[in-house]
């Protein structure tokens, strides 16, 4: 029985790290963030026809639009409060889960532009700075 568990441990450490969906790792309070907006866009995007009609309702209204668009708002809550619901947020939890290495990578990418971009600029500043002691120097 020792021999199957020592070879399933030794198989976990040289294989890539995965994130296991129906128990995952805690998240930081940044991932929770991302998790969250993940969430409120996925009810947003199922109750987007009656976010729209209420949203068409309350255009040049203040105050008023509480009491004109009533039945546009009742609806639109009803909708997300429907929608809004624990299976809904782990579906966005795995969806995050899911974009987590193309996101990884995206932001490596970005780090990788945005330090070629700084090499360019210091480059860039010494050739000027270099221009500007040549020109005091020639007078």
């Amino acid at each position: 029985m020792a021999t199957p568990s020592s070879s399933d441990s030794s198989s976990a450490t040289s294989a890539p790290r995965k994130y296991n969906l129906r128990n995952p790792l805690p998240l930081s309070a940044s991932q929770e963030q991302e998790v969250k907006q993940l969430y409120y866009k996925r009810v947003r995007a199922r109750c987007a026809p009656e976010i729209k009609a209420f949203a068409e309702c309350a255009v040049n209204r203040t105050v008023t639009a509480t009491w004109i668009c009533r039945q546009q708002r009742l609806t639109m809550n009803s909708c997300m409060v429907a929608h809004a619901n624990a299976e809904e947020e782990d579906r966005a939890r795995e969806e995050w889960f899911a974009t987590f290495e193309e996101r990884r990578r995206k932001k490596e990418e970005e780090l990788v532009r945005v330090e070629k971009r700084r090499d360019e600029v210091i480059k860039m500043m010494r050739a000027d700075e270099e221009r500007q002691r040549q020109e005091t120097q020639g007078r």
